[in-house]
């Protein structure tokens, strides 16, 4: 009885090593595989360095390789060759937190952005800058005011009047209004009261 379990101890162990070889060479095998498939495969950066995370974007309406983006700390950045190489039109005029990107329809040099992101998180970084406006396709920036907002995290333009909404705690911002009736608007956001247009 002894000599039977030693011998089916023996013969286990040989289906054991034997599986186990098996499993190697077929691990071998797909390795080889998957060389062969990646082997031509070359990766790429397809954004700027260090960037970081983004909760606003852009595109042009009429130059289909041409993208904007706004990085959280990092300021506005342009493609116009569908993201190979990207170039910050920010520099040198603001860089917070950035939470919307708008490009005019209708005039696709002006470009309005708002600081500020609104992304889906536990902590999230507020702009000091309000809103701006670039008329030289970002060359050039100029501020156009609310910073007190914080949060500009949307940006609508009308496509023939180039009028802009700003959604944010219940004001409305039109671009094209006379001085005043801004002044109007942003007393009544500061109260806390819904203006009247």
């Amino acid at each position: 009885m002894k000599k039977y379990y030693v011998l089916l101890v023996f013969v286990l162990s040989v289906f054991i090593l034997h599986a186990q070889k098996a499993k190697t060479t077929t691990s071998s095998i797909s390795e080889n595989n998957e060389n062969v498939l990646l082997k031509d495969l070359n990766y790429r950066l397809v954004g700027p360095f260090r960037g970081g995370r983004s909760g606003a974007v852009a595109g042009s309406y009429q130059k289909k390789n041409t993208f904007y983006f706004g990085a959280t700390g990092g300021g506005v950045w342009k493609t116009t060759d569908a993201g190979n190489n990207w170039t910050s039109i920010s520099d040198k005029f603001f860089g917070s937190s950035i939470g919307s990107v708008a490009v005019a329809p209708g005039d696709e040099t002006i470009i309005y952005v708002g600081e500020g992101e609104n992304t889906m998180r536990g902590n999230v970084s507020e702009g000091l800058g309000g809103m701006w406006r670039s008329e030289d396709g970002g060359k050039s920036w100029k501020n156009i005011g609310l910073k007190d907002a914080r949060h500009i995290i949307r940006i609508v333009i009308h496509p023939k009047i180039r009028t802009l909404f700003g959604w944010l705690q219940w004001v409305i911002y039109l671009d094209q209004i006379m001085k005043e009736e801004f002044l109007k608007l942003r007393m009544a956001a500061k109260h806390g009261r819904k203006p009247c247009l």
